[in-house]
């Protein structure tokens, strides 16, 4: 079939294309017209997924994954938003909601919930592609009332909004005061066993006891070096004196023992002279030898008493080196034993710096959390409230009546084809030939006996045209 073929059998049907395109036009017209009209009304919402926390001024992480405008939407349309929007409307206490609701469900069931569904199957959520924008619509019947229903989704969208994120703030501000609770009675137990502890062993300060002890116990090493030191020679000495006094430089150093030695020489040198002169008897020699020996007596004396003054010496350096060793030994006891108290002590001191330390973390999150929970701060915000629609949204009358023309064209353009293939003609030289399967050799310009001639096929026979 070639396009005049096709002009032709619309120009042969037209009646029956015409009928078909007026019926679907008319009827299109009536239902569109017939149809109660509902507004739809929009409010825009802005998500600040890009900013800066104005509580606690951490920087909000990137939101724009794929699940974060998923999760708006399915909080606005859930049913606890729409319970909310019920409850703020007073939808449930409406005469006429209630009168539907028993036509519906025969009063069973909760009217809020019935409420809240049938609000959520008229409303929709669109969330931008290329933005953080995001669209709320509701359509109703009364565009005030689909205004009203869409801002107040709106408000409960923000209220929930901010209740989901103040709700774990409390909880944690909660779990934080117990917390410090327990931490201070700690904190409190281990400053009472360290104050305890310093009271029982006399501590005041431990550090500068520590030190003060450690420098008497360094002087009382350094004196025991010199006794120590001290005793050594005073022994050398003593043994020197014993062994050989007249040698020792202890009895030879003394002033005493050699101006007496000066004198024996003396009375040596003159008994010397006198016994050449005078006999032994002789009375000036016996009390020159007198002399002498007292002389010798005395340096006898004056040795003895050196030595043993050496000897003396040697034995108080002894026990004064004893004394300090002694003393040295006591000493590093008490060091030893402030030491361990200093040990004890400490163990007692990062207790109470643990428990401190913990107190403090645990108080600086409680005042953080407790501001977060007070906070009503919100990252979403209302761009553009809805308002009530002037124009319905639908039914559109130009729309319906431009897909009925075109629906009417189209159906009736098949049924004209439909009708053509039932009751087949021929319309022009085309068919003719084409039926035939002769070609047109000539064109008779007769008056034609009727406007079509109808096809009648023959068994197994060449077909005839009719008029």
């Amino acid at each position: 079939m070639n396009f005049l073929q096709f002009l032709l059998i619309l120009k042969a049907r037209f009646k029956i294309i015409l009928v078909t395109f007026l019926t679907i036009v008319l009827v299109s017209l009536i239902v569109t017209l017939s149809l109660p009209k509902s507004f739809q009304a929009t409010t825009s919402l802005l998500l600040n997924y890009k900013g800066m926390d104005p509580v606690t001024g951490v920087v909000l992480p990137a939101q724009l994954v794929p699940g974060y405008m998923a999760t708006q939407v399915d909080i606005i349309q859930s049913r606890n938003i729409a319970l909310k929007v019920v409850d703020k409307l007073g939808l449930a206490e409406s005469p006429h909601a209630q009168k539907h609701f028993q036509k519906a469900t025969d009063g069973h069931g909760d009217i809020k919930n019935w409420l809240a569904d049938m609000l959520l199957k008229k409303l929709t959520v669109t969330p931008s592609k290329e933005s953080s924008v995001m669209e709320i619509s509701y359509t109703a019947v009364d565009p005030d009332f689909a205004a009203e229903v869409v801002n107040a989704f709106a408000e409960n969208y923000l209220e929930t909004s901010v209740q989901l994120k103040v709700e774990p703030a409390q909880k944690a501000a909660g779990y934080f005061g117990q917390q410090i609770k327990t931490l201070r009675d700690n904190l409190e137990l281990a400053q009472s066993r360290l104050s305890k502890y310093q009271q029982e062993n006399g501590i005041t300060n431990p550090e500068q006891n520590y030190d003060v002890e450690s420098m008497r116990l360094n002087e009382l090493s350094t004196q025991l070096s010199i006794a120590q030191s001290a005793a050594i020679e005073a022994q050398s000495r003593k043994a020197s004196a014993q062994n050989n006094a007249m040698d020792s430089p202890d009895v030879a150093l003394s002033p005493v023992i050699q101006n007496l030695k000066v004198d024996a020489a003396r009375a040596e040198t003159k008994l010397a002279e006198m016994s050449g002169r005078l006999g032994t008897n002789h009375p000036q020699y016996k009390a020159a030898a007198g002399e002498l020996g007292k002389l010798k007596s005395q340096i006898n004396q004056e040795v003895q008493s050196a030595s043993n003054s050496v000897s003396g010496s040697a034995n108080i350096q002894q026990q004064r080196e004893a004394q300090l060793r002694a003393q040295v030994d006591m000493q590093k006891q008490k060091v030893l034993s402030l030491n361990r108290l200093r040990d004890e002590m400490g163990v007692l001191q990062k207790d109470v710096e643990t428990a401190q330390k913990a107190m403090d973390a645990v108080t600086q999150r409680f005042s953080q959390t407790s501001i977060e929970a007070q906070s009503n701060q919100s990252d979403i915000s209302i761009l553009n409230p809805a308002i009530a629609p002037l124009l319905p949204s639908s039914p559109r009358v130009l729309a319906s009546i431009l897909m009925s023309i075109l629906l009417g064209a189209v159906l009736g353009i098949g049924f004209g084809l439909l009708a053509e293939l039932m009751d087949r003609r021929v319309r022009s030289r085309d068919d003719i030939a084409e039926l035939l399967g002769v070609p047109v050799f000539a064109i008779s310009k007769g008056k034609p006996i009727k406007d079509s001639m109808k096809l009648l096929p023959r068994n197994n026979g060449p077909k005839f045209l009719t008029a």
